[in-house]
């Protein structure tokens, strides 16, 4: 494992806890503290700080909104997950026996949650440097791929379908607003979902910042069918 991740550990018990899904914890009849969550809460942090500073001296010509929703996409669960399938992180995760069996190894927020408690875990031990180390080679060598329009042309599609799946009628699209030269407008764009605004994106073109609004949407009602349903 620490020859994928590309970082030795001095003290490889924070690896362990990193990989030490909650199922598994309770499992052996310990708490949630030995589990990889302090870790995941603490790994966000890092995570966002790191991708937010990289983001901001990168992209100099970008206003807050634009770095605030390449950082949203970036640091998004489904993208970290796919990173984490990328170094094959999914088959070191210790996981409770009826978490195995339901296919959690491959579950999204298993998987993203894994990510980020790794990404602390390197910080408690080796500091900031080695997290930037492991974030250039194992998500941001990977960013352009994530922010381009075919990464993003899916989430319209996508809350479309859940749309219709809850019975929740056509998504409503309105544009609210754009500023700036023809040459470099910004587009700001709303959309509706039962009524209400669960998004609200901008983007260089009205395409672009629909498909912004539909992924903060998509996240919203995707945390509140989860909410409903009563479980993660």
């Amino acid at each position: 494992m620490q020859t994928l991740i590309g970082y030795k550990f001095k003290d490889e018990r924070l690896l362990v806890q990193a990989l030490s899904h909650r199922s598994y914890a309770y499992e052996l009849g310990r708490s949630g503290v030995d589990s990889n969550e302090r870790l995941e809460f603490l790994g966000d942090a890092v995570l966002n700080m790191v991708v937010a500073d990289y983001l901001y001296r990168k992209f100099e010509e970008e206003r807050e909104g634009a770095l605030t929703q390449m950082k949203s996409t970036i640091v998004s669960k489904r993208v970290l997950a796919r990173m984490a399938k990328e170094i094959g992180l999914g088959e070191y995760i210790m996981l409770g026996e009826s978490e195995e069996a339901s296919g959690g190894r491959e579950r999204t927020s298993i998987l993203g949650d894994a990510y980020e408690a790794l990404v602390g875990a390197i910080y408690l031990d080796g500091g900031m440097r080695p997290v930037r180390k492991f974030l250039k080679r194992h998500l941001l060598h990977d960013m352009h791929g994530v922010l381009s329009d075919e990464e993003l042309k899916n989430y319209k599609s996508a809350l479309l379908e859940l749309a219709q799946r809850e019975g929740w009628g056509h998504p409503v699209y309105e544009l609210q607003g754009e500023e700036g030269p023809d040459h470099r407008k910004l587009f700001t764009v709303e959309v509706k979902v039962k009524g209400q605004v669960y998004g609200v994106g901008q983007g260089r073109s009205k395409k672009r910042a629909e498909q912004m609004a539909a992924r903060e949407a998509l996240k919203r009602l995707e945390e509140e069918v989860v909410a409903e349903s009563g479980g993660a």
